[in-house]
């Protein structure tokens, strides 16, 4: 499921390339239809994520939601100056790496959205450029007050990480006799967080997954909270998640060819991304060495997803 970072990156791009924009809006499947219609001809005049839903606010005071889940995506395209990731969401080939446009045909006249291909949910599309969403589990238009009442529902997002977000986070963890890799899960206590980021924020505080909330002291909660918000940001940046230091990486091969065929100099491995392997503490690494203690990875189902941990870094 895309995490906090790619919903963020979503409404960046949909801010940049829609603002301002009357949009048609259909649904090429059908399913969207009722919705759709009420957003139709009518301008986009913001995009913001909280965690991971993305809210689409139109002139008319309604509000386009999106929660992709394990199987929603969103692909982009259009002319020149349409520009960002081609692909947004899941299903992904290579962990959270987003997928770009390729450069330009030189100049070709746009010629409008292309046929939509498979179950289209939802086609927004400007002058310039469009959007398909497919797959998503949660796809409606609400008003400003049902949009306001999901926002109550969630925890604090650590991407906006507002004055007081850090106290309510301890608090949150704090009032649960739960492990606390089973409370990072929970969109309740803590808004935008996954199954690749609880794994690797824990092993980085090195906390154990299975440490009870109620058991967890302010300080580590706050310091759990602090690495949250850095790591998602660096998140939103990279378009990945990427939880290692550059000590840990070997040169991305795709780097490598590319500025070699450019007859460029091969970057050397700080100034490039990790390969895929490499981008990760523990997650899905179970059987593997840990890379500070070489100790095994241990995995184990926890709040219906597989968590990855260190038992000897992680003790209690």
């Amino acid at each position: 499921m895309p995490e906090g970072h790619s919903v963020r990156r979503l409404a960046r791009q949909f801010g940049d390339v829609f603002t301002g924009r009357q949009l048609a809006v259909s649904s090429p499947q059908g399913r969207f239809s009722a919705g759709a219609a009420l957003l139709d001809g009518h301008t986009m005049v913001a995009a913001e994520a909280h965690g991971k839903h993305l809210f689409l606010h139109f002139d008319n005071a309604l509000v386009l939601h999106v929660h992709l889940g394990l199987y929603g995506a969103w692909s982009f395209g259009g002319d020149g100056t349409f520009t960002g990731s081609s692909s947004i969401g899941a299903p992904r080939r290579v962990g959270e790496r987003e997928s770009f446009a390729e450069e330009d045909d030189g100049g070709a006249p746009y010629a409008g959205p292309p046929a939509p291909v498979g179950a289209v949910r939802v086609r927004l599309a400007s002058g310039n450029g469009w959007a398909d969403l497919r797959g998503a589990t949660t796809c409606e238009t609400i008003t400003g007050a049902e949009a306001q009442a999901v926002l109550a529902r969630l925890g604090p997002d650590p991407l906006r990480n507002l004055r007081g977000d850090a106290g309510r986070f301890t608090r949150n963890l704090q009032r649960r006799n739960v492990p606390v890799a089973a409370l990072l899960m929970d969109q309740k206590i803590i808004a935008g967080v996954g199954n690749v980021y609880r794994a690797e924020v824990l092993f980085r505080q090195r906390l154990d997954p299975w440490l009870p909330g109620t058991a967890l002291p302010d300080t580590s909660a706050r310091k759990l909270w602090r690495d949250v918000v850095s790591v998602m940001n660096d998140g939103v940046a990279h378009g990945r998640i990427i939880t290692t230091p550059p000590k840990y990486w070997t040169l991305d091969g795709t780097t490598a060819a590319r500025a070699s065929a450019a007859g460029l100099p091969v970057p050397p491995i700080s100034e490039s991304f990790p390969a895929r392997d490499d981008a990760h503490y523990v997650y899905k690494r179970q059987g593997l060495p840990c890379r500070v203690c070489r100790t095994t990875v241990l995995t184990a189902e926890l709040a219906g997803r597989n968590l990855y941990w260190c038992p000897y870094c992680q003790q209690q």
